[in-house]
């Protein structure tokens, strides 16, 4: 599913329960700087709890069991009054499941913790979720990219694309939170939610037993948040909003004297003070600060480094830490390298897949194909494209992408054409989709299942 579907399908589902006035109207207030104190009434409404059971059956983890093993099939009640009274009943004295730990290995070999709690306790997350969500979204900065509604990772490779290209900022502070999920100051971040104006005490004491649900095989967290929690991605933001607004005050949204109708004109004023140009992009714990010349970005580098120890006690990785000069080297981020390269008197943006997301791409292909080889159902196909489909849709705003995506097919076509040797049909059906992306190109088509598979 399409982020744009997601959020067609989040927009019927509101309007169904008629929930999309209370989330409205509960954003406006956070707008005018309201003091929320009695958010658990909207949380334990009837309306609000069938949404969030219907959000969570939509969900594809729904299926993950958590320490009980049990996932939205065994979570089925009769009716909804029995389902609005087990919500009211857990939440009335509430005590957390135990979370589920499950080590992700990632590319360079170590592993990343991830905690699932139980399904009956992601449906609590999810009633207090819908409520948060609007009242925070009025108080993040405008660009803050990472886990939001009608923002993604193409919205934050664009403001990295326009600030090199049009506002010609060269110099960019690569910025890595050394194991942010799991160093999160749970009064800290308890803190920032009173200083958005969620003043619910009974909902703050739920949220700070959330935080300290114990971890099987762990015990009781003193700080962190689970990653794999529904509540850890809105979490995480309220913990870093601190941060973008205390970079974002000292150029980009200065108050200047006069209001000035266009930005230019602003900017054109702060160019007369003595402040330091830079501006922040950011997407969860990855962020990148782009500045004019090296000194500003040395001074934001080292600030920022001592910012996040002192008012939040977070250290930076310093390897993946650094200051990139953009017409030199390529900088990373979410997957792509980023680059300014000469055209005529101009410069213009030079973008390709990172080295490690390549790899990634092709060891996640060659599994699927291994598994094909295995056991081919026409299924297994679908996801096979499906997955082939999903890699070009986000890579593709990358400039220079074909020329990754040819050496990335040199490799995984040899693997396709051997390993579905005999599994391969003469002819078979081509997808609409299919058609749309490959029906121009003249090369051989390998069916599997009947089925077209993509390359």
């Amino acid at each position: 599913m399409t982020s744009l579907m997601r959020k067609k399908q989040k927009l019927r589902n509101n309007e169904y329960y008629d929930t999309q006035h209370i989330f409205d109207d509960l954003y406006q207030k956070s707008k005018n700087n309201y003091k929320f104190k009695c958010l658990m009434q909207i949380i334990t409404d009837k309306q609000n709890i069938e949404l969030a059971y219907r959000n969570i059956k939509k969900s594809t983890g729904s299926k993950t069991g958590g320490v009980n093993n049990k996932s939205i099939e065994d979570l089925k009640i009769e009716n909804n009054y029995d389902l609005v009274e087990y919500v009211n009943k857990r939440l009335s004295n509430y005590s957390p499941h135990k979370v589920r730990r499950v080590e992700i290995p990632k590319p360079n070999g170590k592993t990343r913790p991830l905690g699932i709690p139980t399904i009956e306790d992601r449906l609590l997350q999810q009633c207090i979720l819908q409520v948060l969500e609007p009242i925070c979204e009025a108080k993040f900065h405008k660009h803050n990219y990472g886990f939001r509604p009608n923002r993604g990772t193409h919205h934050a490779l664009a403001r990295c694309h326009y600030f090199i290209h049009r506002t010609k900022l060269y110099y960019a502070v690569d910025i890595d939170i050394k194991g942010f999920f799991d160093n999160v100051n749970h009064g800290k971040l308890l803190k920032q939610m009173w200083s958005l104006g969620i003043r619910d005490k009974k909902l703050i004491c739920i949220i700070s037993k959330m935080l300290k649900a114990p971890i099987a095989g762990v015990g009781i967290p003193s700080k962190g948040t689970p990653q794999g929690g529904i509540l850890s991605p809105l979490l995480s933001n309220i913990v870093l909003n601190e941060l973008d607004w205390w970079l974002s005050n000292q150029w980009e949204s200065f108050e200047t004297k006069r209001n000035y109708a266009f930005d230019s004109g602003k900017v054109g004023a702060l160019k007369k003070t003595k402040l330091k140009e830079f501006y922040l992009v950011r997407y969860a714990d990855d962020f990148k600060i782009f500045c004019r010349n090296y000194n500003t970005a040395r001074k934001i580098f080292i600030a920022t480094k001592m910012w996040l120890k002192d008012r939040l006690s977070l250290e930076i990785s310093e390897e993946k830490s650094k200051i990139v000069n953009l017409r030199k080297n390529y900088s990373e981020f979410l997957g792509i390298r980023i680059k300014a390269r000469d055209k005529g008197k101009n410069k213009v943006v030079k973008s390709r897949i990172s080295d490690k997301a390549k790899i990634k791409i092709i060891t996640t292909l060659k599994a699927k194909l291994t598994k094909l080889q295995k056991n081919a159902k026409r299924n297994d196909v679908v996801t096979y494209n499906a997955t082939v489909l999903g890699m070009h849709n986000y890579y593709k705003v990358a400039t220079h992408v074909s020329l990754d995506f040819i050496k990335i097919a040199h490799i995984l076509n040899q693997s396709l054409y051997n390993r579905t040797r005999n599994i391969r049909n003469k002819n078979g059906l081509k997808s609409k989709t299919y058609e749309y992306f490959y029906g121009h190109y003249n090369f051989k088509v390998i069916y599997i299942h009947k089925t077209a598979s993509f390359q």
